[in-house]
């Protein structure tokens, strides 16, 4: 008999499948921005700012870019917890992304509610 000692934090399912429905979500954005890109050819800025005025374009992008975020963490995370060994210079690297990617998600509200 093998007896095998499980180590880790236990969440490989969880964010394989985490990871799956972000791309899931941001494939069928690119699909949608892609359509309706190709209907309003924005040229300018006022262009580009009437594309994004209706509610549901702006909630659909912040939605794309929230599951954007989440999915960079998730593999940054991963590469981190494979490749540092050194506990602290991880621990600060992963609390660096995770503010980085929350001051990320901060501007997309502004810069999408400010249009």
């Amino acid at each position: 008999m093998v007896n095998r000692i499980v180590t880790g934090a236990h969440y490989g399912i969880k964010d394989w499948l985490i990871q799956r429905v972000t791309a899931a979500i941001m494939a069928v954005y690119t699909i949608v921005f892609g359509i309706v890109y190709v209907v309003t050819c924005p040229k300018d800025y006022f262009e580009w700012s009437y594309m994004f005025q209706p509610q549901w374009m702006r909630t659909i992008t912040l939605l794309f870019f929230l599951s954007l975020f989440w999915h960079a963490w998730i593999g940054v995370r991963d590469i981190f917890m494979d490749y540092i060994k050194c506990t602290a210079l991880r621990l600060g690297l992963q609390v660096l992304t995770i503010l980085v990617l929350i001051a990320y998600a901060l501007w997309t509200i502004q810069i999408l509610w400010s249009v």
